[in-house]
C-alpha cells in the first residue's frame, strides 16, 4: 500500500479493501508454511519491530531494558509474547472466512491492548509493517507480488479491527492517542 502523508495516510488505513476468496487461499498457503515455524517466525517479528521501535518497549517490563538482539532471542518472556502474537493472527487466518470470528478475536486484541495495556494503536501498525517485511525476507520464495499484495490487505484488516476497538472503549480520551 502507498502511504500518503499526513490526514490522508489514516483515512486511507481505516478503509480496509476487500480481500477476494483468491487472496485469502494465498494468505492461508503462505500463512502455513510461516505458522510451522511460528515461534522462530515471531521472535524475529519482535525483535526487529523493538530495534526499529524501541519506543515499543515501554509496554513490557520483563524486557524493556533489553538492548542486544541477542538478548532478546533468548528471552523465555519475549519468545512467549512471540507466540501469544502467532497465534491470534493464526486464529485470524484460520477463519479469514468468517468475518464475525475476525472481529471478535481482533476487539479483544485491541480492547486488552487499550485497556489493560495501554499501549497506543500507532503500534499495530508499525508491527504489522515489521511482519510483512520479515515473512517477504524469510519466505521471499513464496511471498510473491499476489502474496505481498493480499497480505497488505491483511495487515490493513488487522490494523482497522483493532483500532475500531479502541475507539469503541473511548481511547480517543487520552490526549497522545494516534488512531
Amino acid at each position: 500500500m502507498e502511504k500518503v502523508q499526513g490526514e490522508m495516510e489514516i483515512e486511507r488505513w481505516e478503509r480496509s479493501e476487500e480481500i477476494s476468496e483468491a487472496e485469502k487461499k494465498v494468505i492461508q498457503e503462505t500463512w502455513s508454511r510461516v505458522y510451522a515455524n511460528c515461534e522462530d517466525v515471531g521472535v524475529s517479528i519482535l525483535i526487529r519491530f523493538f530495534v526499529n521501535f524501541p519506543s515499543a518497549k515501554q509496554y513490557f517490563s520483563q524486557f524493556k531494558h533489553m538492548e542486544d538482539p541477542l538478548e532478546m532471542e533468548r528471552s523465555l518472556q519475549l519468545r512467549k509474547h512471540a507466540r501469544r502474537v502467532m497465534g491470534a493472527i493464526n486464529t485470524v487466518v484460520e477463519n479469514i472466512n468468517d468475518s464475525e470470528k475476525v472481529s471478535s478475536v481482533l476487539a479483544l486484541v485491541g480492547k486488552a491492548h487499550a485497556l489493560k495495556h495501554k499501549v497506543e494503536p500507532i503500534y499495530f501498525k508499525k508491527l504489522t509493517g515489521v511482519m510483512l517485511e520479515v515473512i517477504a525476507e524469510e519466505y521471499a520464495n513464496d511471498f510473491t507480488p499476489e502474496a505481498h499484495g493480499a497480505w497488505t490487505k491483511m495487515r490493513t484488516l488487522i490494523y482497522t479491527h483493532v483500532t475500531a476497538a479502541y475507539k469503541e472503549v473511548g481511547w480517543a480520551q487520552y490526549p497522545s492517542a494516534t488512531l
